[in-house]
């Protein structure tokens, strides 16, 4: 009789939500959570290496900086409507400018980077447990976006390196693919 108890104890939980309930680690956690969001960072690096001199950090930058208050906006609820397509659209126009190699003039690459960092901004604000802190929430999940970013970036040099571009083009046909296949309703 005793057994039975002591082997399904350690099921039973403590706390009916999922996730971390600190918002330091709920915000970390959070762009790791969906596959889209880790895509969309990952290539927001890989793009950002194929440029040349400091554009390669001042993509991520403005990435984080214009994601923080695309974050503010979601968690004081200020309606943006194309959030969800902009995550969307964001792996379909990432993929595609990777499949191409294609450098955009700066302004045009950085309002491209804006619009898409506001859209993740914003649904990470938005999903925002209202029990949480939000500066400690975004610091997470700022944190989290910039090391993916870190990730893309040295993704993309150990590809240059050791197997060519053609591998750069590979992911960004599979991001473009996965972000075509989200906006088919």
């Amino acid at each position: 009789m005793i057994i039975p108890i002591l082997i399904a104890s350690p099921l039973a939980f403590a706390h009916t939500g999922d996730g971390p309930h600190n918002g330091w680690l709920h915000g970390f956690a959070h762009p790791l959570s969906g596959l889209d969001h880790m895509l969309a960072m990952i290539a927001v690096g890989l793009w950002a290496a194929q440029a040349h001199g400091r554009i390669v950090w001042l993509f991520p930058l403005i990435f984080v900086v214009v994601m923080g208050l695309g974050g503010l906006f979601g968690a004081i609820t200020l309606p943006l409507a194309f959030a969800e397509h902009g995550i969307m659209l964001s792996l379909v126009m990432l993929g595609a400018l990777l499949v191409w190699r294609k450098h955009l003039p700066l302004s045009v690459s950085l309002l491209l980077i804006g619009l898409f960092a506001l859209s993740h901004g914003y649904a990470h604000g938005s999903e925002m447990p209202p029990s949480i802190s939000l500066p400690s929430y975004a610091g997470g999940f700022m944190l989290a976006t910039m090391l993916l970013h870190l990730c893309g970036i040295g993704l993309a040099l150990l590809c240059k390196k050791f197997a060519g571009t053609r591998w750069i083009r590979f992911s960004g046909i599979i991001i473009a693919g996965y972000g075509g296949f989200l906006l088919i309703p």
